[in-house]
């Protein structure tokens, strides 16, 4: 079972999660300035949908309004809500959850699965005022229309069926032909990325 501890320590210094400094220091200046601030960010990482950092901030508040979540629920629930178009990471996700904390947007609490958030009425104020902003950010598109990254991964799951299929009722020389057209087929996608953007 997974424990946010293990997580909270990876991820965690004595200022608190690895890349982020405590108010003050550098990249901790952008969306402060208390309730009514701007939800603002530099980009996202690649494998994240290329999602701002202020798309991460108002879905863990919209998502938290809910109901309290650690961090690894939040990562699911995005995951889950974008069909797997969206993966926010531990490094995408921690650094906002601290932000709001430093903002009394959050409150932290200790869990058996580690930290456990939750919004403060300061936090559930600010979402009231600002639900239209905040809007529901999986959905956005943004996301490089999303329909085509539910059907990349839509069709990757079905592959992955198929080949269990093959794996379980296949002979040996079917299993292997198999694995050779998935090598095949991996190669192929490296080389669409390497081809670069159509114009």
């Amino acid at each position: 079972m997974f424990n946010e501890n293990s997580m909270n320590a990876r991820n965690s210094g004595p200022n608190g999660p690895k890349g982020l400094r405590r108010r003050g220091g550098p990249g901790h200046g952008h969306g402060h300035g208390g309730p009514g601030s701007r939800f603002r960010g530099g980009p996202g990482r690649r494998g994240e949908g290329r999602r701002q950092r202020g798309d991460v901030r108002a879905a863990v508040l919209v998502l938290l309004e809910e109901q309290a979540r650690n961090g690894y629920q939040l990562i699911q629930e995005l995951t889950e809500r974008s069909n797997e178009a969206w993966r926010p990471s531990p490094g995408s996700i921690y650094p906002v959850l601290q932000q709001l904390e430093d903002e009394g947007l959050v409150k932290v609490s200790a869990s058996g699965t580690g930290r456990t958030y939750e919004l403060t009425e300061t936090g559930r104020a600010l979402v009231t005022e600002q639900r239209d902003q905040l809007g529901k950010p999986w959905e956005s598109s943004d996301l490089d229309a999303s329909g085509a990254a539910r059907e990349l991964m839509g069709t990757a799951r079905d592959v992955l069926l198929a080949a269990r299929q093959v794996l379980v009722a296949g002979s040996s020389l079917q299993v292997t032909r198999a694995t050779a057209i998935l090598v095949e087929t991996r190669r192929s996608l490296y080389g669409i990325l390497a081809e670069g953007e159509e114009e």
